[in-house]
């Protein structure tokens, strides 16, 4: 499909009425319920000329001129052409895990450090976000919490793009310790048994910007997780620092005990290695801003929404796989045999799970269960892999589950079914819904009856004349051998009669037809 045709194919689908003409408000609905921000900075030509044009409506001409000038995004979103599809549809069934996952009461908030004991113990947020900048968000959604652990893969992240993996795994180990995040204990080489613990995470801290001024080292790590979530502002929350380190026997006990074993690199001073990893856990985010961190480890390092390239690909193969074996704490191998995708949890409440060349996950809940994961995090993530194969290894077996990823069989025929139902009632607007993903308005039913022979039967003349500007086929017969136009004739359509004959002559067979029936 030439670009011409591909504008004139979208601006049909989303024309609200039919009479050649669309608006800014149009094409805002149709981003937002392909999951698209109309804010995206990856629209920014689209933005400027749509300021141009004002409240003014446009024709065909007008809005293939839209689409060359920046409207690409759009484009695709509209002919449901990103990584999922039916967005609406996907965010309509993660919204009921999310109120089945509501009602989950266990837990309590983390009780080690003050400031994280007055978090709102019932708020619960979700908030997903693909790699192709598609994003919702729910619940408490816009309430800050503090990063706690799941700064972790971020430290370990950029140690291995500054240092390079030799060296980092010099100084810490790859392998699940089995014990508490906390634990006082090293492995037999007398190094942290991973970057997902405390002791892995101070390690990862000592080695960024060595040589650097602390507050240099903090505004680089500040930094660093702004681009990583597509340039959305964070702090350092001064109150949670201050808790964090009056707090923190046990980590300087981590902390010293490694010096006495030789893992830290010759040079490493404990007390400002420790003032660094407490400022990394200090940092204040929301759940949409973990969800777009999420989505650019997803997308192998690079930020869906602003194109950056923050990390290289290794370097997030390296990540996503220690959170896969070790960033759940002492729960790790059990969420990997039950959800089974790569997830990193902190006693702020936070998971932040990643569908590598999907999306990104966070969910937020300050109760916590014993081994310090989220409550209702660990539930929601369990409710989402059971209603979807985004387990690692659903590829292998014969899933009845959902992939969003695709139109499936059964979703086209769930679309053929909705296109008849919507055509019968005379719902246009969700007639275009399923013309913008691709739907053919030509698929009948089991009868061979089409949407239009429905619209023809319920005399839904607006649908019709929809229907007819999409190509649909006037002369198919449903298994009875009867064309829309006699459907139409039978249930005395008049208005839809006039829509469908294409002649006088045409019009008048069909009727001798119908009598002598």
């Amino acid at each position: 499909m030439n670009t011409n045709s591909s504008a004139r194919a979208v601006f049909r689908a989303i024309d609200s009425d039919g009479n050649g003409k669309i608006d800014r408000g149009d094409i805002e609905s149709c981003l937002a319920r392909s999951g698209i921000k109309s804010t995206d900075p990856r629209l920014a030509g689209l933005r400027s000329r749509l300021d141009v044009i004002g409240a003014k409506s446009m024709g065909p001409k007008a809005f293939a001129e839209l689409i060359d000038d920046g409207g690409q995004l759009f484009s695709r979103a509209t002919r449901g052409e990103l990584v999922i599809p039916e967005f609406e549809s996907f965010a309509s069934d993660t919204a009921r895990v999310f109120d089945a996952v509501r009602e989950e009461r266990r837990g309590s908030v983390a009780q080690y450090i003050p400031q994280l004991l007055r978090m709102p113990e019932d708020a619960f947020a979700v908030a997903i976000h693909t790699i192709d900048g598609q994003h919702f968000a729910l619940g408490d959604a816009e309430t800050g919490f503090t990063l706690q652990s799941s700064c972790k893969p971020l430290l370990y992240a950029a140690a291995l793009e500054e240092c390079g993996v030799e060296v980092v795994h010099r100084h810490v180990g790859r392998e699940p310790s089995g014990l508490s995040f906390n634990e006082l204990t090293l492995n037999r080489a007398g190094l942290p048994h991973n970057p997902m613990i405390n002791a892995g995470a101070i390690m990862t801290s000592s080695l960024i910007r060595r040589e650097e001024p602390t507050a240099d080292r903090v505004e680089f790590l500040t930094n660093l997780v702004s681009s990583l979530a597509g340039h959305q502002r964070c702090h350092v929350n001064n109150a949670v620092w201050h808790s964090e380190r009056e707090t923190a026997d046990r980590n300087f006990a981590l902390a010293y005990h490694m010096r006495e074993s030789g893992a830290f690199p010759p040079g490493t001073q404990v007390a400002p290695t420790l003032d660094y990893f407490f400022s990394a856990c200090s940092i204040e985010v929301n759940t949409p801003m973990m969800a777009s961190i999420g989505a650019t480890l997803a997308n192998g390092g690079v930020c869906p929404t602003t194109g950056e390239w923050v990390f290289r690909e290794e370097t997030v193969k390296h990540c996503l796989s220690m959170m896969y074996s070790c960033g759940m704490y002492d729960y790790s191998g059990e969420f990997a045999f039950c959800v089974g995708v790569p997830a990193k949890s902190a006693v702020s409440g936070i998971v932040l799970a990643v569908i590598p060349n999907v999306m990104g996950i966070a969910v937020w809940s300050p109760r916590l269960d014993e081994h310090g994961n989220s409550v209702r995090g660990v539930e929601f993530l369990k409710g989402l892999i059971a209603q979807f194969n985004f387990h690692n290894y659903d590829s292998l077996i014969a899933s009845t589950k959902k992939d969003p990823r695709f139109v499936q069989a059964a979703q086209h025929s769930e679309r053929t079914g909705r296109a008849i139902n919507a055509a019968s009632i005379g719902d246009v607007d969700d007639l275009k819904r399923l013309v913008a993903c691709g739907h053919d308005v030509n698929e009948a039913d089991y009868d061979g009856r089409t949407p239009l022979h429905l619209a023809a039967a319920e005399g839904r003349a607006e649908a019709v004349r929809f229907l007819l500007m999409q190509g649909a086929d006037r002369s198919v017969l449903d298994r009875w051998g009867n064309a829309p136009l006699d459907d139409a004739i039978r249930h005395e359509r008049q208005d839809v009669q006039r829509l469908l004959k294409v002649g006088r002559s045409a019009g008048a067979s069909r009727v001798r037809k119908l009598s002598a029936a």
